[in-house]
């Protein structure tokens, strides 16, 4: 005897009773049967069937309708919740864009990267998915920075060995590696792990006007922080 147990799952579980009846094996080396042991036993086997458990009576599902009970072969009717796909954020679709980091404020220009790297610019955001664009920024050299962040933002760099703790400051920085300001900046606005990893090489910053970019045709991008240009 079958009977078809309904669960929140895509398929079902059919509990299978053996008869009453005594089973006989043949022992292997005495020759003649022996009983089984009577005690009835209850088998638990998996299987994709097309019956329901609908108010205490089993059903059999139309072909027709299999879609709704069975997501592999029909939409999930149950979650309705949207969640980004594979084609929903394919790399080579996704947009570029280019700023010039001449005389923007560090932080501000590093905050409004983040975001559209991030993709939170967008209707479609989801927390968990790159959704985001790539960005180019050129003129790496001449960001700036508010206050004395010139002579008192330090850098700190360790190369894993005793005492071998370097210490720097932003103007040094910028003289010898001024890329790696700008990506500092904006690697700790995204998130930290595997996807943070990921976003950061949508990142390429360059120093001066050239990139080697032409090619993805990248667009300006848009600011709308009036306050992210340094006053002279």
């Amino acid at each position: 005897m079958a009977v078809a147990v309904n669960c929140a799952s895509s398929s079902s579980f059919m509990l299978t009773k053996p008869s009453q009846k005594p089973s006989f094996n043949k022992a292997p080396f005495l020759g003649f049967s022996i009983p089984a042991s009577s005690t009835p036993s209850v088998v638990l086997t998996h299987h994709r069937v097309a019956k329901i458990n609908c108010q205490e009576k089993t059903a059999i599902v139309p072909v027709e309708q299999q879609w709704m009970f069975d997501d592999l072969t029909g939409p999930d009717v149950w979650n309705k919740t949207w969640y980004p796909k594979a084609s929903d954020h394919v790399n080579t679709d996704k947009p570029w864009y280019i700023v010039d980091a001449s005389d923007k404020i560090l932080g501000r220009l590093a905050s409004t990267i983040s975001i559209y790297i991030r993709g939170k610019n967008l209707a479609t955001y989801t927390p968990s998915v790159d959704m985001g664009a790539y960005i180019i920024v050129v003129n790496a050299e001449k960001v700036a920075v508010s206050g004395k962040k010139r002579t008192q933002k330090l850098y700190r760099r360790h190369s894993g060995r005793p005492g071998g703790m370097t210490v720097e400051t932003f103007d040094q920085l910028q003289k010898r590696i001024p890329e790696r300001i700008i990506e500092h900046a904006v690697r700790g606005m995204l998130p930290k792990g595997r996807l943070g990893r990921s976003l950061f090489t949508h990142l390429k910053v360059y120093t001066g006007p050239d990139h080697p970019h032409e090619a993805q045709q990248p667009s300006e991008l848009p600011i709308r922080d009036k306050r992210i240009q340094k006053q002279t």
